[in-house]
């Protein structure tokens, strides 16, 4: 054999593998991650910007959160729906919200739904909504005056008042403050379409709420001990909650079993929990026994309040995420929520990427954060910035959820059509279109993959012929993705360059 003929041999051989490689990459799966935000109703903190606003200006400030939160690749929204015993959403059980209207038990005039409004837009932009409720506040000094409608009035004896000016908080150890407040979440569960229930850190009240006294529960402690109760005060007030999360854990499963129910406690369990901690013990002043709901597999996802820097010894926030994994037993999703802050500074910014950066190193299995709240992403530009520029750059779907469905819907039908020289429209069917939440579209350039997360109502897509590699477009795929994050398998198509007529 010649040098001539080995040289061309190895030449077309080589020419032969990089077409080959341009063609077989193999395609990428979208990104998975929790990308959320809190919306606080309360005191008017996030929305509406103040009580009592016109119908129209109150769904323009929702669409403008919604649209921030579509346009820099969010795919949660957590919205605050009962602040203190009262309901942003038609409710037999509760009063309207002072915070909406500017009068507690006054519906919207002209009348809506504010749940059923955020949830339908929510979705239509590929964003989950989790309805968040405070559990035991029974009235916020914020909420204006009680009123006939409140509970308070309604159910006297299920609330007691604290001497901080204008609290009053359910007795959780009551049964009937347990059903109550169960009856209300799974009111929700069944009459909107919501993905997730969701609660804070408010079990227990706060010591300042009642400036520093003990909760006033002693009539109810007296009865129990009276009927025959062994527990000590503590264990006992922990119980009560631990109850009441257990079966609200399996009414909402029982209910819609794709309905997530997360829990965002305090960040630090107990101190010395791990052994460099020290803080606040919500274990022994909330009564939260936060340790026990995720080891027991009570929540579908666990969202730790861990609001300090990365090197704050006493509460270190890579620290404490790596200790709450630790106590993962159950492989529920872990979304640490974290504090954005006011501050537009690099450092700032620095801060919460790197934060961000961690909780991926952390929990590279099921990523995501949450972050307090929308106003301090939506109000600083510097991290709304930073966020589309860095981590948050491409879409996300969030992490699947198997313990609750691991079926993944049927592949859609695509096809495709030139639109002109320069751009294909792929376009799809789907055989059951209520089974999919997001599609995702997949399209090579060369040996480039890309993809796009779209949403619900999307039906097509278009792609340029040419990518910015300055490769041909060779495939393109569309696959569905479900409720609890399941994506269908794809099948391929390839795409033929246009003749060139030589």
């Amino acid at each position: 054999m010649s040098k001539h003929f080995k040289f061309l041999s190895l030449f077309f051989l080589t020419f032969l593998c990089v077409q080959l490689s341009a063609q077989d990459v193999p395609a990428p799966k979208a990104q998975r991650e929790f990308r959320a935000a809190w919306v606080a109703t309360v005191a008017n903190i996030n929305w509406p910007s103040k009580p009592g606003l016109p119908v129209e200006q109150q769904k323009q400030e929702a669409i403008a959160l919604l649209e921030f939160l579509k346009n820099h690749n969010f795919n949660a929204v957590i919205f605050q729906v009962r602040p203190q015993a009262d309901a942003l959403y038609k409710s037999e059980i509760e009063p309207w919200s002072y915070y909406l209207t500017g009068m507690q038990g006054k519906a919207p005039d002209p009348y809506y739904d504010p749940l059923e409004f955020w949830v339908e837009e929510a979705h239509n932009r590929g964003i989950e909504l989790h309805v968040w409720l405070n559990p035991y506040r029974a009235h916020h000094p914020s909420g204006g005056p009680l009123t006939d409608s409140s509970i308070v009035r309604k159910k006297p004896g299920l609330a007691l008042q604290l001497k901080s000016n204008g609290y009053w908080w359910f007795d959780p150890s009551k049964k009937e403050v347990q059903d109550h407040s169960a009856s209300v979440v799974m009111d929700l569960v069944k009459r909107y379409d919501i993905d997730g229930i969701h609660f804070d850190d408010y079990f227990y009240p706060y010591p300042d709420y009642n400036k520093g006294d003990d909760f006033p529960d002693s009539a109810s402690w007296q009865a129990y001990k009276k009927d025959g109760g062994k527990l000590s005060r503590g264990d006992w007030r922990r119980d009560a909650v631990n109850k009441f999360v257990a079966r609200l854990h399996k009414d909402i499963k029982k209910e819609k079993k794709h309905v997530k129910f997360g829990i965002s406690p305090f960040g630090i369990w107990r101190p010395g929990y791990p052994a460099s901690i020290s803080g606040f013990d919500q274990y022994e002043v909330l009564y939260a026994d936060a340790r026990l709901w995720l080891n027991k597999g009570w929540v579908d996802y666990f969202a730790p309040q861990l609001y300090w820097p990365i090197n704050r010894m006493a509460q270190s926030f890579p620290v404490l995420l790596g200790w709450w994994e630790s106590e993962n037993t159950k492989k529920r999703h872990l979304w640490p929520g974290i504090s954005v802050g006011n501050d537009t500074s690099t450092r700032n910014v620095n801060e919460i990427m790197s934060q961000i950066m961690i909780s991926r190193g952390v929990l590279p299995n099921s990523m995501g954060v949450i972050h307090w709240s929308i106003n301090q992403v939506y109000k600083n530009p510097p991290i709304a910035k930073a966020l589309l520029a860095g981590p948050y750059k491409n879409g996300a779907l969030v992490p699947a959820s198997d313990w609750l469905d691991d079926k993944a819907p049927t592949a859609p039908h695509a096809q495709t059509e030139m639109l002109n020289d320069t751009t294909m429209r792929v376009a799809w069917t789907h055989d059951d279109a209520a089974d999919v939440f997001r599609w995702v579209v997949y399209y090579q350039h060369g040996n480039v993959w890309n993809y796009a997360v779209l949403n619900r109502i999307d039906r097509s897509f278009e792609v340029k012929m040419v990518g910015g590699n300055k490769q041909p477009l060779t495939k393109i795929a569309v696959t569905a993705v479900d409720r609890t994050g399941n994506e269908s398998k794809f099948n391929e198509v390839v795409i033929t360059p246009p003749s060139t007529g030589q």
